[in-house]
């Protein structure tokens, strides 16, 4: 703790900077959680340092993505539970990460709050320290900013970034798909972090809708609120798991947009994915979204990822193995189409 920092002045005008000294001690033990063979040194500087290992890469590439986690914040800031949004954060830049091929190596997030409770601070870390211990990656540092007058008092917004590494002949760039390929699906574990300003709007979630906290005979008697708050599912030890024994051509992480616009980014020109509707495992709370809101199932389909967290293209002769290997890893992985010739790159049937 800097015991000879304050500055009264400074408070009166609404940043307390030793809230944010007792924000990072409460905080440490959170990140000490995260630390693998790269990191350098402890939380507290002004640079995280990361040392790499390139043993056995002949052209590595650092691979990077950044996010936010949207307006589901709302909802957590609405229950007063902020341990596991973190995980969302983390969750939005490894998938994406993993979608090229790279291994995360580390992250840094970033907490802007009307007024810096360290408590609540150190609650949001906790959730980014266990969103890195699931993606293998070190939280190296971060930056907490105090905005009196710039949000109230009791919100903040949260984003991060990872930074990820790849042999370049590794790369998956989609060049080998052809006709004939096979999509798998990973499930999801919920609505994660998308599509939530639409979410809000149906489940009425600003006015405080006393039927969020209420269970739910549609979501096997949990409430709305703690459905919606499930974190965002990371895929990443499971996916570096299937690359080692399986020669994948294509990863689109479902995220803001659903099926059309996320599953053609992995699909190259004159191919398209056909995904078979019926097969496709839609989760209880999607049904809900879209009988509350009155919702068209285009739109649905396009807005959300309806119990699909990530697609993953493999050759017809890999499918068996590639289940084998995702399913061993926890994951509820099935097939729900093909690649085609198209000029539509994605056609759900």
């Amino acid at each position: 703790m800097h015991n000879d920092s304050r500055s009264e002045s400074y408070a009166a005008a609404g940043v307390d900077i030793t809230a944010g000294y007792k924000a990072v001690e409460l905080m440490k033990k959170h990140v000490a959680r995260t630390k693998n063979e790269g990191c350098l040194d402890d939380v507290g500087g002004f640079g995280g340092c990361f040392g790499l290992n390139l043993a056995g890469m002949e052209e590595p590439v650092l691979v990077s993505g950044t996010d936010g986690v949207g307006t589901k914040l709302k909802l957590a800031i609405l229950l007063d539970k902020h341990d596991t949004i973190g995980i969302d954060c983390v969750a939005m830049c490894v998938n994406d990460v993993i979608c090229c091929g790279a291994k995360p190596l580390f992250f840094l997030d970033y907490i802007a709050c009307g007024k810096n409770v360290p408590e609540r601070i150190a609650e949001l870390v906790a959730g980014v320290a266990e969103g890195c211990v699931q993606s293998g990656s070190a939280l190296i540092g971060g930056e907490t900013a105090e905005h009196p007058g710039m949000m109230p008092e009791d919100e903040y917004d949260l984003a991060g970034f990872s930074v990820g590494i790849v042999d370049k002949k590794k790369i998956i760039d989609n060049t080998k798909m052809k006709a004939g390929d096979v999509v798998i699906a990973l499930a999801s574990s919920g609505v994660h972090s998308n599509g939530f300003s639409l979410v809000r709007k149906v489940f009425d979630i600003d006015n405080n809708n006393p039927e969020l906290t209420k269970p739910c005979a549609e979501l096997g008697g949990k409430t709305i609120a703690e459905t919606l708050l499930t974190p965002t599912k990371i895929y990443v030890k499971s996916v570096l798991a299937l690359l080692e024994k399986v020669n994948v051509k294509g990863i689109s992480h479902i995220t803001g947009g659903g099926f059309y616009e996320n599953i053609p980014r992995s699909i190259p020109d004159g191919l398209g994915a056909r995904v078979r509707k019926a097969d496709v495992k839609v989760l209880p709370i999607f049904d809900l979204i879209a009988k509350t809101g009155n919702i068209p199932e285009r739109d649905m389909f396009n807005t959300y990822n309806m119990g699909v967290g990530m697609s993953i293209v493999v050759a017809p002769e890999d499918v068996d193995t590639a289940l084998e290997i995702l399913r061993a890893h926890g994951e509820d992985a099935y097939l729900i189409g093909d690649i085609v010739e198209s000029d539509n790159k994605i056609t759900i049937c």
